[in-house]
């Protein structure tokens, strides 16, 4: 069974989003790093780039697939987790930590009622 951390929250495209204070902290799951095989290359939007839930924010690619990453909640980009450029199996060694992806500023709280808990990610996942 795949990690599912209880204090995140998660789409059903297999995003995750950590709330750090008036920040958000996003990547991909550790169902979806294991799907895609071994990450190659991630690519996010630049900083200032403005988000829309569930509307892409980058690509990542692996030796398998190449797929959209879409945002958990709508805002605006601050950060890209620069150590991906040079070591992006860090998305497969460590998804949820060392291999976030983007660092945005969500713009409508509200929107996390839209997003699945822990305990619905899970479900989904056992279909």
């Amino acid at each position: 069974m795949s990690n599912i951390p209880s204090d995140l929250r998660y789409t059903t495209e297999h995003e995750w989003v950590r709330l750090e204070g008036d920040e958000a902290v996003a990547g991909i799951t550790d169902y979806a790093q294991s799907e895609l095989g071994d990450v190659v290359y991630v690519e996010v939007f630049e900083p200032g780039t403005p988000l829309t839930q569930f509307k892409p924010f980058g690509v990542v690619e692996s030796v398998k697939a190449a797929s959209d990453l879409f945002s958990p909640l709508s805002g605006e980009v601050l950060a890209f987790n620069q150590a991906l450029e040079d070591t992006p199996e860090l998305v497969n060694d460590d998804p949820y930590g060392e291999g976030w992806m983007m660092r945005f500023k969500p713009s409508d709280l509200a929107e996390l009622d839209n997003l699945l808990t822990a305990e619905g990610y899970e479900k989904m996942l056992a279909g």
